[in-house]
């Protein structure tokens, strides 16, 4: 059975050597092996093929024994021997063709859980476009180099979204659409006819987000309708004493975090399950 192992061990020469003279005289195969420095120690990362009857407390007894602290294990699949840079490499392709699988696929990438968890656990925040905020956790502490690369995963996918200019479909005789408020309703109108529609919902529970319904007619996607809308949505939540807004939409929706992203608004992504959560504080806009 493969596992992925993490231990500190102490930063002087020999550490590792004696970690994996461990395991190899208790006939655990090292296959993976990822070292973080720190500041004393460094944590060891393996990924560990042990002999059939072994349970999850022999190895960690195991790694314990050959000078381990912070231990931690986690059953895998042969998918973690993927070499590390190709695994950035794709995750990075995936979140460019899927902007909204930012949460899922850095999740998966460290290991992590992108949906809010009830227990102890570090959490890693990345800002992508300095304004959309993702949050994962774990069990096992993310290392400063995790953290750095994080940072340079959110950067670079924001560089690549920022720099995308999409082509708008050809409308013949369709102009922008003109934005009319009514109520907690906002309406993009071209041409007589409904472009898209967002309107947001007071709830009566203080400190709880109002939920937003937002929808562009298909053949205005990719034209910046959904990111005036919400920009104008927000406007009009925040004049009616709303001091954030909540977006919910199908996971596999593509135009969510570049939406948010364009309309210039701080948002806090979260995936569970089918869906896809954007929490968007908008106290500093003005009603």
């Amino acid at each position: 059975m493969l596992w992925r192992v993490r231990a500190g061990l102490p930063d002087r020469p020999g550490s590792l050597a004696e970690l994996a003279a461990a395991c190899g005289g208790a006939g655990v195969n090292i296959q993976a092996v990822q070292v973080f420095p720190g500041e004393g120690t460094v944590t060891a990362e393996l990924v560990v093929l042990v002999p059939a009857d072994w349970t999850g407390d022999q190895l960690r007894d195991l790694l314990v024994g050959a000078g381990g602290t912070e231990v931690s294990i986690t059953p895998v699949t042969t998918a973690t021997l993927e070499d590390q840079p190709t695994r950035y490499v794709r995750a990075v392709r995936s979140i460019i063709a899927q902007p909204s699988t930012f949460p899922d696929v850095v999740a998966h990438l460290f290991d992590a859980d992108a949906s809010p968890g009830s227990g102890p656990a570090d959490v890693l925040e990345m800002t992508v476009g300095g304004s959309a905020t993702i949050q994962i956790r774990r069990n096992p502490p993310f290392t400063d180099a995790e953290r750095t690369r994080a940072v340079a995963l959110a950067e670079l996918v924001g560089d690549v979204l920022a720099a995308q200019a999409p082509p708008a479909p050809h409308l013949p005789g369709a102009g922008d659409p003109d934005y009319v408020r009514d109520g907690s309703v906002v309406s993009a109108l071209a041409g007589g006819k409904v472009a898209g529609r967002a309107e947001v919902t007071a709830v009566e529970e203080p400190d709880q987000p109002w939920p937003v319904d937002l929808w562009v007619d298909p053949a205005w996607h990719r034209r910046g309708v959904g990111t005036r809308l919400l920009a104008e949505v927000a406007r009009v939540a925040r004049a009616q004493g709303a001091e954030e807004i909540v977006l919910t939409a199908p996971s596999e929706t593509r135009a969510v975090l570049p939406m948010v992203l364009a309309a210039g608004m701080r948002g806090r992504i979260r995936m569970a399950g089918d869906s896809l959560t954007v929490r968007i504080a908008i106290t500093d806009l003005r009603g």
